[in-house]
């Protein structure tokens, strides 16, 4: 049997209902006196009874349904047992289902057709004791059913908050994990390429080893600034955040930066095709951002898993038509001047999963795979803004 653990709250619900049941026998007794002709002994038994009932209270949390059952079997011929059976029918009808609580109510009122019949021969002041009673126990069903809706509205609330909070955890651990694969990946990716080509040929000339560390170093640099930039963002209140990236060093990137993006691929040995992006208005900085970390990611797959070849960018669209970022290479094995290492071209394949789930949180898409003889990565994103509208329906408005 399980055991119940009781708070020193519960104990203090537990008294203070005895005690309301005491007080409502000793009250209403008074109120309505009983029988003149009752037998003192009969009396007595029914103060001690009564006193019985609201000892038994407690159990109420174990046993509600029996308790209530027996309450009000016993309160049909024991005036003092009206409060303690009032408890126990509020107790089943807050915590108990529905069919069990139709069934203690309909016990409660099983005697009510047999008043209702005889109510012609009592007396106004038996009525009006047997019509308090019923209203009572109607009273007390109601209450507890309130009492249930309201704790089960609690228990929906709490709980869709806590999901709500899983939620949330969820995203900034995704976010997060995108931050860090497209950041660190493109830094990691230069390092490995240049590291590789020194272990492959370490007779090379002072000058390509001096180069060739002198990338490393600035590679290693510049991913050690790129992680203390994203854990400065992530670490910073919504409101520091934006007014950190509205003045000063921007610590995210954005479609302006794509020139040096592709100078940084073009001098790890990649060639680069570089159209756009348009002139004119920028797109929004989460648009612009989304649209240099696709672009990014798309370079380093290109160092990956196809060295030596051509890669191509496009970036078209504008306010009101959306932007359209393309990344296509070709597969030129002969214009890799040496195979690449084990470890550039390891990958554990989360890259474009990550772009496609950042493409739509930006309320874009983005689509890979192979077209023709190249490999194509596209994303459209979003930019609002005015497109172009006919003069005629303007002189129509």
């Amino acid at each position: 049997m399980r055991r119940i653990t009781r708070t020193p709250r519960d104990w203090a619900a537990d008294l203070g209902l005895i005690l309301f049941a005491a007080c409502f026998a000793a009250v209403s007794s008074q109120s309505i006196p009983l029988p003149e002709d009752l037998h003192p002994a009969w009396r007595t038994a029914d103060q001690v009874v009564g006193g019985l009932g609201c000892a038994a209270l407690p159990l109420r949390r174990r046993w509600p349904v029996a308790l209530a059952v027996v309450l009000l079997l016993a309160g049909s011929q024991a005036h003092y047992l009206t409060g303690p059976a009032m408890v126990a029918v509020f107790t089943v009808a807050a915590t108990r289902p529905w069919r069990v609580t139709a069934g203690v109510a309909a016990l409660a009122f099983a005697p009510l057709p047999l008043f209702l019949w005889r109510m012609p021969e009592m007396s106004e002041e038996r009525v009006g004791a047997a019509a308090t009673y019923f209203a009572l126990l109607a009273g007390a069903v109601g209450w507890g059913l309130f009492r249930r809706s309201r704790q089960q509205l609690i228990t929906s609330l709490r709980e869709r908050a806590e999901l709500a909070e899983a939620q949330a955890r969820t995203e900034v651990r995704e976010e997060i994990a995108r931050e860090m694969h497209d950041v660190l990946g493109h830094r990691l990716s230069l390092l490995s390429l240049h590291a590789g080509a020194l272990e492959f040929n370490p007779g090379a000339p002072r000058e390509d080893i001096a180069r060739a560390a002198g990338v490393i170093r600035e590679s290693a640099h510049l991913a050690l600034s790129d992680l203390r930039q994203v854990i400065g963002v992530l670490r910073q209140e919504p409101g520091a955040a934006d007014a950190a990236a509205g003045g000063g060093e921007r610590p995210q990137p954005e479609l302006a930066d794509l020139a040096r993006l592709v100078d940084e691929t073009a001098a790890a040995g990649t060639p680069v095709e570089l159209s756009g992006p348009p002139g004119g208005e920028a797109p929004p900085p989460e648009v612009g951002r989304t649209a240099y970390r696709i672009v990014q990611e798309a370079l380093t797959n290109v160092r990956k898993h196809a060295p030596g070849a051509t890669a191509r960018i496009r970036v078209t669209g504008g306010p009101g038509h959306g932007l359209d970022v393309e990344v296509r290479n070709t597969c030129s094995a002969a214009s890799s001047p040496a195979p690449a290492p084990a470890s550039v071209g390891a990958g554990g394949g989360h890259g474009l999963i990550g772009l496609a789930e950042r493409a739509r949180l930006a309320g874009g898409e983005l689509t890979a795979g192979p077209a023709g003889a190249d490999f194509r990565v596209h994303a459209r994103l979003p930019w609002p803004g005015p497109a172009l509208s006919d003069p005629a329906g303007e002189e129509r408005a």
